[in-house]
């Protein structure tokens, strides 16, 4: 019995960009992901206005959280959440997706184009894999603080110099670097599994959030070498730009950003343009004065101009 496809999939099929089993998945290399980082620098220096709009959020949260970690003295709870800003980010940079795939159209990009992504067809999808993301991000926080206080008990440490002497001068400080090192990496591996091309395939071509995750599974499997250079990449930017004071996030969190769409254009064959993407803008109707004040709302005229 053949297979019956939807006429957007059946169009894609014999275009050779979707496969039966789903996308395409090209093999990357090391190159690959550093013509990526290249490309994703390329759209920050492009549009630098973004990084303000949508990335300065990040250093305060950072600082914010510090604070509130010495504040209450819970200070060894400031590296895990820190370390979480990997978990959450592919959902974090959903607007830049959008500016890098309109340069790579040759469409006009400004920080305000990023939020057209609220209109996207598959936003709920997004939202959705956003909050599994959170809930990790969540669990790994628990986590970690489940294993400080195994190590050294519920003593919280009276200052920063009193804990890294406890971390890094004691057997009991290097067993909690391995093992929060190693389950740190359980957790960054089943987000990078799930999410490593899932936001720019949902916001490209409208995929649900079931196969943007399998795909991204797909993805790791067929590439499993530039995958965890690709993490150890994140990994290692995220750690830079923590420095100092998180103030680092407002460039490496946009340069992720951008260059997580090139990587998902790299390892996914699919077409650049898409017709059911492109959200068409409305007809901008002649306003009367006669017309006031039912002029000052606006949904009186999309609702016209939509009929």
């Amino acid at each position: 019995m053949a297979t019956s496809y939807p006429v957007d999939i059946t169009t894609r099929l014999q275009s050779g960009a979707v496969g039966v089993d789903g996308p395409v998945i090209r093999h990357i290399g090391f190159s690959d992901l550093l013509d990526a980082l290249r490309l994703g620098w390329e759209d920050f220096k492009a549009v630098p206005s973004h990084a303000i709009v949508l990335c300065v959020i990040y250093p305060i949260l950072g600082i914010l959280l510090a604070r509130t970690v010495l504040g209450y003295s819970v200070l060894p709870l400031l590296f895990p959440i820190a370390a979480g800003f990997a978990l959450i980010g592919p959902f974090a940079a959903l607007g830049l997706y959008e500016l890098s795939y309109r340069r790579e159209l040759g469409k006009e990009a400004s920080a305000w184009h990023a939020f057209r992504v609220l209109r996207a067809p598959s936003f709920g999808s997004m939202l959705g894999l956003g909050a599994l993301l959170l809930a990790i991000f969540a669990v790994w926080v628990a986590t970690a603080h489940a294993i400080y206080v195994s190590t050294f008990g519920n003593t919280p440490a009276s200052a920063i110099p009193d804990f890294v002497t406890r971390v890094f001068t004691t057997p009991e400080g290097w067993r909690l670097i391995m093992v929060g090192c190693g389950v740190g990496f359980l957790f960054a591996a089943v987000a990078l599994c799930i999410s490593i091309v899932s936001f720019p395939l949902m916001l490209h071509q409208h995929a649900d959030m079931t196969d943007a995750m399998l795909t991204s599974m797909r993805v790791v499997a067929k590439n499993p070498i530039a995958a965890a250079e690709w993490g150890l990449i994140v990994a290692v930017l995220l750690v830079l730009g923590s420095i100092p004071f998180f103030l680092g996030l407002t460039v490496v969190m946009p340069l992720l950003g951008h260059a997580t769409w090139h990587l998902y254009r790299k390892a996914i064959e699919t077409p650049l343009t898409s017709a059911s993407h492109e959200i068409p803008e409305r007809e901008i109707e002649k306003r009367y004065a006669a017309d006031f004040p039912s002029v000052l709302f606006q949904w009186h005229y999309w609702r016209r101009t939509d009929q």
